[in-house]
């Protein structure tokens, strides 16, 4: 084991480059000229990746090369990680020309049109790219994207993080439901009826309701499962606004709920290396937010 990964720690994508470079043109001679060296360069990297393997890679004559057996397997092997080293430099020189935002649910609700029309607009060398995944922190955890919004509740703490603005409750409901045809719901009315929520990252928490009038819970696992229970009947969901805004579907409507506290919409990103974009993309949520956080929230 040890000498294999001293041979390991040996090996340079400039061999891989050599062999496939050999193989491709045919000759040494094509091979070097191709990447710019010298031939002896080329048969001293030929002859140090042999060393490190420790197999014979090509059938040399005076005429051609071709790889050996072990040479095919291995110029298999080598297209993948030198294809694979490409696009690690390709994506880090691109890092800061991309912005990803990821969202658990609903991205900026209403608000995303706008906000993709005015990004492209104001900042048309970086490309914004919004991003679901279903997980506490939008993705930012898992390294996914360069900033998260977040509405559930959670420990913003580890983070950096922003405060852009406010969205009213809403309750979602079957179309067929006798509520539907109600222009708005009292919360203490939904603890009555069954409550889907999504236990990870949805932002509705019983602190809704007293620990003594509080509703049956069905748990869900993410907005398609939440929706489809939804959907039958046999649940009611609370939501933020932003939710109606990005899930209208046949079979659901949504009605506000009149005396919930508003839910907090943040921005967060990593403490270190932040993307340069952020402050720009924070100020712009906050510009379109600001008419939300002075509307009243009954």
């Amino acid at each position: 084991m040890d000498t294999h990964r001293g041979a390991a720690a040996g090996l340079e994508l400039r061999h891989l480059r050599c062999l496939t470079a050999v193989i491709d043109a045919g000759s040494f001679t094509d091979a070097a000229i191709e990447l710019g060296v010298s031939q002896a360069a080329v048969s001293r990297n030929l002859l140090a990746l042999e060393k490190i393997l420790g197999v014979r890679l090509l059938h040399r004559t005076s005429r051609a090369v071709a790889p050996t057996p072990a040479g095919v397997r291995v110029l298999a092997r080598a297209r993948l990680l030198l294809s694979g080293a490409d696009e690690l430099v390709t994506e880090a020189a691109a890092g800061h020309a991309r912005l990803h935002i990821g969202h658990a649910w609903s991205a900026f609700g209403r608000h995303t049109t706008e906000f993709q029309r005015r990004w492209h607009r104001s900042h048309p060398g970086t490309e914004l790219r919004l991003i679901r995944h279903n997980a506490p922190t939008g993705g930012l955890a898992e390294g996914l994207c360069d900033i998260a919004v977040i509405r559930a509740p959670l420990d913003v703490k580890s983070w950096s993080h922003a405060l852009v603005g406010h969205e009213r409750r809403v309750l979602a409901l079957a179309s067929d439901d006798p509520w539907a045809r109600r222009r708005s719901v009292r919360i203490d009315e939904i603890a009555t009826r069954t409550l889907a929520i999504d236990r990870r990252t949805g932002t509705t928490t019983m602190n809704l309701w007293p620990g003594t009038a509080q509703p049956v819970v069905e748990y869900t696992h993410d907005i398609d499962d939440w929706l489809a229970a939804i959907a039958t009947g046999r649940c009611v969901g609370v939501t933020p606004q932003a939710t109606a805004a990005q899930y209208r579907r046949d079979g659901i409507t949504y009605r506000p709920v009149r005396d919930a506290a508003p839910v907090p919409v943040h921005l967060m990103w990593r403490h270190q290396d932040a993307h340069p974009a952020t402050h720009a993309a924070v100020a712009l949520a906050i510009e379109l937010y600001r008419d939300e956080v002075r509307a009243p929230a009954g």
